[in-house]
């Protein structure tokens, strides 16, 4: 048989590389022997293409692809098998739509002729994994989503894909690839990619940004609450700077980013009240849920401003939050502008706010240090303690992924980019994979998961440990391990706390015994430990740290009893 001189599968990988994407994630099956036969032909060549990783579950690879962007701002790809892959991932998926993360997801498409052509059916499940609509799943999370027609779309498609995906507001894509298609023979395609110019992100309207200085200078007592602020970490330069000169309070609330570090006397804690009910001007940037309207809210008399990328959050179905003017920005464009707005004009409360806002930060930062000194009193292990310990081994560049646990009060960053949370939607088992992207994006800084035992159970962690010893990315992952489903507990009680639920302390149905956790992560050489005493805590901890300094990855299974 003759050698084809091109495969589509080539061509698609050539437009991969072309659209800047360095690596693409991978859990095969049998949909991907034109990509492996693409990959064997560009190795012969030195064709500079994605560097394909292979991952053992489809959760950890979508979750890799958005850790490594979130750090990055660089969007990755990720492929898997058919439709049975593809619903392994939509949990992963609905994180990144909601966080707004470009990827491009892809998966193949069965074969769709059962003989004849290069590539048919040949095997018994290409008969039963076929769909009427494969992409109809995961349709409502994606931007777009297509499916190839013909080996000489690959390059435009992939360009197609890739600008609505970094487009604002960003977020993923989905692609499915039939086997017969990537199988195509096909002649080097030309490419317009390089006249195909994206839009820039939004910026404010300069008469918005005049009303708004307007508000903000008569305000005796605005506040700030952002979510998804620090997005891009200009974000937080720009709202560190405006916070400092103009003493507006901030409110990181349910934030997902790095917004202002805890240290800064703006910072007023990560609840919105009691500062929100005493509020009279409410700027609301890059949050869908400012505040819980059930249980609390602005003073009736108060204005309220939103801004954001899609300041109405367009993709959630009900959300019916209040609005005097609502302006489409970025966070950051938003910020410059009202700063140098600002500039100049009479600010007659700044100077009182100041120094009630300064005395406010002292008094808290009091308490939160009283908590985690009485905290580390007790017998057993809490949340304050944890967060207070990590305070000793997190470094100054480190970067942090929450899934659960990290509190900023007793353990203050500095850096913008260095913390990164679970999204709005709550799609468990992000952050362990998470943080293997991040640490594959950033190999010299310390990377740290802080999680909790469900959100460990959920990231399929055999695959995780697994990458992160085939792969050399050491992260110091810690459980805060209550053996509970949290908020399963938490939401009985709220709506039955005087019902016969609580008469078992709510904790029907969300019982979750744990394993030792510190031995799955053994089993891939790595360095684990269980601790109960918070007096052996700290040393843990720093044992732990050391460890993932000399190259091992480290779990710290933390036991703190609800």
């Amino acid at each position: 048989m003759s050698q084809p001189t091109r495969i589509a599968a080539e061509e698609y990988l050539d437009a991969l590389a072309a659209q800047g994407i360095e690596h693409l994630f991978v859990n095969p099956g049998t949909d991907f022997a034109p990509i492996v036969e693409a990959y064997a032909r560009a190795a012969k060549t030195n064709r500079p293409v994605p560097r394909p990783m292979v991952v053992p579950h489809e959760n950890c690879a979508v979750g890799m692809a958005h850790g490594f962007t979130m750090v990055t701002g660089r969007p990755q790809a990720v492929m898997l098998h058919t439709n049975v892959g593809t619903a392994n991932a939509i949990n992963m998926l609905i994180n990144a739509s909601r966080d707004r993360v470009p990827m491009l997801l892809t998966s193949g498409r069965t074969p769709f002729t059962e003989s004849g052509a290069e590539g048919s059916r040949s095997v018994h499940i290409h008969w039963a994994q076929e769909m009427y609509d494969q992409a109809g799943m995961l349709r409502e999370m994606v931007k777009w989503d297509y499916e190839m027609k013909r080996g000489d779309q690959a390059g435009t498609v992939v360009d197609r894909a890739m600008e609505l995906a970094t487009a604002s507001p960003q977020g993923p894509v989905y692609l499915s690839l039939p086997r017969e298609v990537l199988g195509e023979t096909v002649d080097a395609a030309a490419s317009n990619r390089a006249q195909r110019a994206r839009p820039r992100a939004p910026v404010p309207a300069p008469d918005d940004i005049a009303i708004l200085a307007d508000w903000v200078a008569q305000a005796r007592n605005p506040l700030i609450i952002t979510g998804m602020l620090g997005k891009d970490p200009r974000d937080s330069i720009a709202l560190e700077r405006l916070a400092q000169r103009f003493a507006l309070p901030v409110i990181p609330y349910n934030t997902r980013y790095f917004a202002l570090s805890a240290n800064h006397p703006m910072y007023q804690g990560s609840t919105p009240n009691p500062l929100l009910a005493e509020a009279d001007l409410v700027i609301v940037i890059e949050s869908d849920v400012p505040w819980l309207p059930g249980k609390e809210g602005p003073a009736p008399n108060a204005r309220v401003v939103q801004i954001g990328e899609d300041p109405l959050h367009a993709r959630l179905p009900m959300r019916s939050f209040p609005s005097d003017m609502t302006i489409t920005a970025s966070a950051v464009s938003a910020l410059d502008a009202l700063e140098a707005e600002l500039t100049g004009q009479g600010m007659p409360h700044v100077a009182a706010r100041r120094e009630r806002l300064v005395q406010r930060s002292k008094d808290l930062h009091a308490a939160w240090a009283a908590e985690a000194e009485e905290a580390g009193r007790k017998d057993t292990i809490t949340l304050p303690w944890l967060n207070h310990c990590l305070r000793e081994v997190v470094d100054r560049n480190a970067t942090v992924i929450s899934e659960y646990s990290f509190r900023q009060e007793h353990c203050p960053l500095e850096r913008p980019g260095s913390l990164y949370a679970l999204s709005s939607a709550g799609g468990l088992g992000w952050g362990f994979p998470a943080a293997l992207g991040a640490k594959l994006a950033q190999r010299s800084r310390q990377v740290i998961a802080v999680l909790g035992d469900g959100a460990y159970m959920f990231a399929n962690p055999t695959a995780c440990h697994y990458v992160a010893q085939m792969q050399n990315l050491p992260v110091l992952t810690v459980i805060y391990n209550n053996a509970l489903y949290g908020a399963v507990r938490r939401a009985t009680l709220d709506m039955y706390g005087q019902g016969a639920a609580a008469e078992g302390d709510g904790r029907l149905l969300a019982d979750l015994p744990a394993p030792a956790f510190e031995k799955i992560v053994a089993a891939h050489d790595g360095h684990g430990e269980r601790v109960e005493r918070p007096a052996d805590l700290p040393v843990a901890l720093r044992r732990a740290a050391e460890a993932v300094k000399g190259g091992r990855q480290a779990l710290v299974n933390v036991i703190c009893p609800a």
